[in-house]
């Protein structure tokens, strides 16, 4: 938001400012980190949080006194997901991919260095402890989120990720970035025991009009390795639901220019 916009209202400025630090963060945060965290006065701060605490858009720890995102974030985050046309379109194609493949399905896509869940359905014998929809987990963690790096240019990638290294102590940015490459002329994941052990994943792209990659679709099992008398078929499997999204949203999928 422009600092130069004349109607703008600080209080409520200020309140977003802490919805969004909270909402990066991924962890709930002591009042003296968000302070740390945040260029504004103490007292105004505080205010802020108690008015969002009262409305339920900040939650307060009762033991610790931290301070987390709240029912209604995610209530209002939900309605975001349920107006996308994209979770519309692919709804029924991942229960579709679930029904033949018999494994969980998924329609995933990227919020800057974060991938979100937004459609889900469950296998009938899966054991899986099964992410919901609205889950945000770290892109470079994870098979899904390195196919959904992969329609960045150098340019982009860059900054997204600024330093050397990953974050959270994930390696080298340099090493991801040519993982992310092979991916992409690869064009698809298969993610043996990428981001949990005993849980494999097959996922491939959905590209929108300007051959970028718009979501993920993928299926996931648990085992460490996907048995080769079926990987062929489950590769089909995925591949055909994303292409039939993919022309459902009017997707070109010709790689993007790196």
């Amino acid at each position: 938001m422009s600092s130069t916009c004349k109607y703008l209202i600080p209080g409520l400025e200020k309140g977003l400012q802490l919805l969004l630090l909270l909402a990066q963060q991924h962890r709930e945060l002591t009042f003296a980190e968000i302070l740390r965290l945040v260029d504004m006065p103490k007292a105004t701060a505080y205010r802020a949080i108690q008015t969002l605490v009262h409305l339920d858009f900040i939650e307060q720890h009762p033991r610790t006194g931290a301070f987390s995102l709240g029912r209604k974030v995610l209530s209002l985050g939900l309605g975001y997901i349920a107006s996308l046309d994209l979770t519309q379109l692919g709804q029924p194609i991942i229960e579709q991919l679930r029904d033949r493949s018999q494994c969980n399905s998924h329609l995933v896509i990227r919020d800057g260095r974060d991938i979100i869940y937004i459609a889900r359905v469950s296998g009938a014998e899966s054991k899986i402890n099964h992410v919901t929809v609205g889950t945000r987990l770290l892109a470079h963690r994870t098979s899904l989120g390195r196919m959904l790096l992969s329609g960045l240019s150098r340019a982009e990638f860059d900054e997204l990720y600024p330093d050397d290294e990953l974050p959270d102590d994930a390696g080298s940015k340099q090493v991801f970035w040519n993982m992310i490459q092979a991916d992409r002329l690869r064009g698809y994941v298969i993610g043996e025991s990428f981001y949990r052990r005993g849980i494999s994943s097959i996922v491939y792209p959905v590209y929108n009009r300007d051959s970028g990659v718009e979501a993920v679709i993928s299926i996931m099992m648990p085992m460490d390795s996907i048995p080769a008398q079926e990987r062929q078929r489950l590769q089909n499997e995925v591949r055909s639901a994303a292409q039939k999204l993919t022309e459902f949203i009017g997707g070109m999928t010709s790689m993007k220019a790196i």
